[in-house]
């Protein structure tokens, strides 16, 4: 999104590298500076990002983190962990909060850095929120300055860091950093130090998705902790590298061969990066979302069923190629959210990819196997050349009986152009709350009527009630 800036631009000496320049912005962001779509997107983000949080609840990978967080960290603290309601230190609710809103594949993602910008922004920015009482607007800045941060190091480390990193582990750590960094009022010249020391611990490889390791939340885990942490040491005097991105041995000299220092700095205070986030409609990786769209349309353009089809090419982007083709035969439910020919099987046979049909019964679904069989990706220039900016979808279908169609979207569904209205994404997040038990629907109604006036908040301490339970009487974020 690209708006007049509310502000007068960041001034910075002739001599200023990129990074000082980022930080002397984010530093600066007040709540006044925001556009009021970007106040309502924060918001919209922030019920997205919470709902995913509670969906992770019973996951294998999230109990570990709380039985890791309960033996290291203190018994009681000011900050929530959402799925167990315990509460813990800024660090251990970031980080537990962190992993589990990445569990189950429906929190944001942002095209062009291709990275999940809530899921270590918002655990990150909440916990350190309710050590220090801020309000729901401190809140929204701050997160603001998260999403800025971790998209534009996103952009600026390329195509080719995504190749090898989860940018979300990366780039996800200066995110989370910034967020808090703005949220504790540190100045242009600390928040640069918190950025240092992110980035010196910012890591994530693909690696895991070869063996169906819990890797992927140990990412977003870490990068809101650590993150968390690069923000308080910074406050406390604790300095990092003040060139950590573009510098001699930085983050892009060790992590990037197409590194764009000038993608730290487009258009700050003009365009907004959280606006430009996208929300999730399928349960599934979001390189497969695209093809399961155009598997959709063509479909029911085509009153298609499954059994009617013979075969499917996805053509796809460079991105997709590298992140899914590892993943030929998946094993576990996780795994079966990475995997082009499972997605497009539960599209097909069912009509949807949602959260309930990925589940162990369906990995050995005879349908869905045969279907997974029939599915194969192919690069698309065109569509290649228009990654990461747009991320377009395009299958083409042959059928039992000989015939061969074939169709191509523009956009996903869940992107900024083609977006989940309010109503859908309290739909959405009903979903996600009621998938592992992490709210009820009484709760989650009364959350969604909480974020909504997020901006009202006195402060956000007992986002859900955890010391006096959903119907608690004293109401922290009432008038």
């Amino acid at each position: 999104m690209t708006t007049k800036a509310a502000k007068k631009p960041v001034t910075t000496s002739a001599n200023a590298n990129p990074t000082q320049v980022l930080s002397g912005f984010l530093a600066s962001i007040r709540y006044e500076d925001l556009p009021e779509p970007v106040v309502a997107r924060t918001e919209d983000l922030f019920l997205d990002w919470l709902a995913s949080a509670l969906a992770g609840k019973d996951s294998r990978p999230v109990r570990v983190l709380v039985q890791f967080a309960a033996h290291m960290g203190p018994a009681e603290g000011p900050s929530e962990i959402l799925t167990s309601r315990a509460r813990t230190s800024p660090f251990f609710a970031a980080l537990v909060n962190g992993g589990a809103s990445h569990v189950v594949e429906q929190d944001d993602l942002h095209n062009s850095s291709v990275m999940h910008p809530g899921t270590v922004v918002f655990p990150a920015v909440l916990a350190a929120a309710q050590e220090t009482g801020a309000t729901g607007k401190d809140l929204i800045v701050a997160s603001v300055a998260g999403y800025e941060a971790g998209v534009r190091v996103g952009e600026f480390l390329g195509r080719t860091h995504y190749k090898v990193f989860h940018t979300t582990g990366t780039a996800g750590k200066l995110a989370a950093a910034a967020g808090v960094a703005r949220l504790l009022k540190l100045d242009a010249d600390q928040l640069q130090h918190a950025l240092g020391s992110a980035g010196t611990m910012a890591a994530g490889l693909w690696e895991f998705l070869r063996d169906a390791a819990d890797s992927k939340q140990l990412h977003t885990a870490k990068a809101a902790a650590d993150g968390l942490m690069a923000a308080y040491t910074a406050r406390d005097g604790f300095t990092g590298a003040r060139r950590i991105l573009e510098g001699e041995q930085g983050m892009a000299a060790g992590m990037s061969d197409d590194a764009d220092p000038a993608r730290l700095t487009d258009g700050l205070g003009t365009r907004w990066a959280l606006a430009e986030t996208s929300f999730k409609f399928h349960a599934s990786c979001r390189h497969t979302h695209p093809a399961a769209d155009a598997l959709l349309e063509l479909m029911r353009l085509h009153h298609l069923k499954a059994d009617e089809v013979a075969g499917v090419t996805a053509y796809v982007h460079q991105g997709a190629l590298d992140v899914l083709g590892p993943v030929t035969d998946p094993q576990t439910v996780h795994q079966s959210k990475f995997s082009m020919g499972f997605v497009l099987a539960q599209v097909a046979v069912n009509g949807r990819a949602g959260l309930a049909d990925f589940t162990e019964q369906s990995l050995r679904e005879p349908r869905l196997r045969a279907f997974h069989d029939k599915v194969r990706m192919q690069l698309d220039p065109d569509i290649d050349r228009a990654y990461p900016k747009r991320w377009m979808g395009r299958v083409a279908v042959t059928t039992r009986d000989g015939k061969s169609v074939e169709h191509k979207i523009a956009s996903p569904k869940g992107d900024p152009d083609n977006t989940l209205t309010r109503a859908e994404l309290e739909g959405k997040a009903l979903r996600l709350a009621a998938y592992a038990g992490g709210a009820s629907e009484a709760e989650m109604k009364k959350v969604i009527t909480r974020v909504w006036r997020l901006r009202e908040a006195r402060d956000v301490r007992d986002f859900l009630g955890a010391r006096g339970g959903a119907e608690a009487v004293d109401d922290p974020m009432a008038d």
